[in-house]
């Protein structure tokens, strides 16, 4: 594997990954106990070559607690084999730096709609009449 493909970005290179294993908790008895399939992916985005400053900037802001210190730490343990828990890994590393660095969409403001201005001003009537009924009577 070179690396993992960012589609229409770039490639993330295999010597900036660390993977770590361990064994995966939950049932399974003595395959579960012995074999190390759960799967540490670490990518310490702070340090790579591939992204310039801005990007690196969206994806601390955008991955959240999976981005702490620099490093994204994704982990994979749903599978009883190892190597699709790399799989999956990869993948989802990829989808979570896609997603950070898509553009946001722009919020065009719009005008209120003549019934949303209509059901403000019969909501404020509304108000204004529950507050006249608490008011002391006039004789």
């Amino acid at each position: 594997m070179d690396g993992i493909d960012i589609p229409g970005h770039f490639i993330i290179p295999e010597d900036e990954l660390e993977w770590e294993f361990s064994t995966s908790g939950g049932p399974g008895g003595q395959h579960a106990n012995r074999s190390a399939t759960r799967v540490e992916l670490r990518w310490n985005y702070q340090h790579s070559r591939t992204l310039s400053l801005a990007e690196k900037t969206r994806i601390k802001r955008k991955a959240g607690a999976r981005a702490g210190g620099g490093v994204l730490r994704i982990t994979s343990d749903r599978s009883r084999s190892q190597h699709r828990n790399r799989l999956e890994a990869r993948d989802r590393l990829a989808a979570i730096v896609v997603e950070a660095l898509r553009p946001d969409k722009i919020r065009r403001s719009t005008k209120p709609s003549r019934s949303a201005r209509e059901k403000r001003r019969e909501d404020k009537r509304r108000r204004g009449e529950t507050k006249r009924m608490r008011q002391r009577p006039e004789y």
